[in-house]
């Protein structure tokens, strides 16, 4: 039950302004046997994964537990050599209301690790596509921490399921990650990033904290959705900005959002569409 990690020192850990892996990180050897291929890491992912979905099968895969899991998968990336940068975390603790997370989305990595930085200051979950509940290994996990399902092929009804079910969650005083793209891309489009975050906080008056992130050291792949190349040049990079509250129709904040994690892409070294 990931008794090696004690939940007290994941908060704290991100309970500072930032957090940056630390230089003397021990690589696995397992990992540079491998030859820095994928498989190592896929191979103590997997681990993870499955005692997870063991634990929410049997119904004890609690709040608690998930941030464990999710801690454990941040500790085997930095151990098979990605390194994190996230800064803004003052930003997810200034006040206990909660709030929507509203990021772009580029890998697996960060729906894993989320839980973990986010979900050690709140009570957490997500919006997501119906079938990652659906699955024998992935769908228990999923499931046991009550999701708003979308189906990403009806666009009037899953805005009016995450409007309805989003504001019901939000007033039981859980917070929600929604990434407003249809799928997972390294290039950001804001002319498809929509704005039902947006939408959702003027329904239920809960704050918005956007979320830039980097997260192409998880590569994608053309075989196996999801389990792609790791690229270990490249620095994990997430910065949470400052809570607001929607004023008025919500384009000046739907504006800032996208400039928000533009900026911090294009300073990352990440491709924007402009036009």
């Amino acid at each position: 039950m990931f008794k090696t990690f004690d939940i007290n020192q994941i908060r704290s850990l991100f309970s500072q302004n930032s957090y940056v892996t630390p230089d003397n990180i021990p690589r696995y050897k397992m990992d540079r046997i491998f030859l820095n291929s994928r498989w190592f890491f896929y191979f103590v992912f997997a681990g993870t994964v499955f005692e997870s979905n063991h634990m929410a099968v049997k119904g004890i895969y609690t709040n608690e537990e998930w941030i464990k899991s999710s801690y454990r998968i941040l500790v085997d990336i930095e151990r098979c050599g990605g390194r994190f940068h996230i800064t803004g975390l003052e930003n997810l603790i200034k006040s206990n209301e909660p709030a929507i997370i509203v990021s772009n989305h580029m890998s697996t990595l960060e729906t894993l690790i989320f839980p973990c930085i986010i979900g050690s200051h709140r009570n957490l979950t997500f919006v997501v596509k119906d079938s990652l509940v659906k699955g024998p290994v992935f769908g228990p996990i999923m499931r046991s921490r009550d999701p708003i399902v979308v189906s990403r092929t009806n666009p009037r009804e899953d805005f009016k399921i995450v409007l309805s079910k989003g504001e019901e969650l939000i007033r039981k005083g859980i917070s929600l990650v929604i990434f407003p793209q249809s799928t997972r891309i390294t290039t950001f489009d804001p002319e498809k990033f929509n704005s039902m975050g947006i939408k959702l906080a003027q329904k239920s008056g809960a704050l918005v904290i956007p979320a830039a992130i980097k997260t192409d050291f998880w590569g994608e792949s053309k075989i196996i959705k999801g389990f792609g190349p790791i690229h270990r040049k490249k620095t994990i990079f997430m910065e949470f900005g400052e809570p607001m509250k929607i004023e008025g129709t919500g384009k000046a904040e739907h504006k800032y959002i996208i400039d928000f994690i533009s900026s911090r892409l294009i300073q990352w070294g990440s491709p924007v569409i402009t036009r």
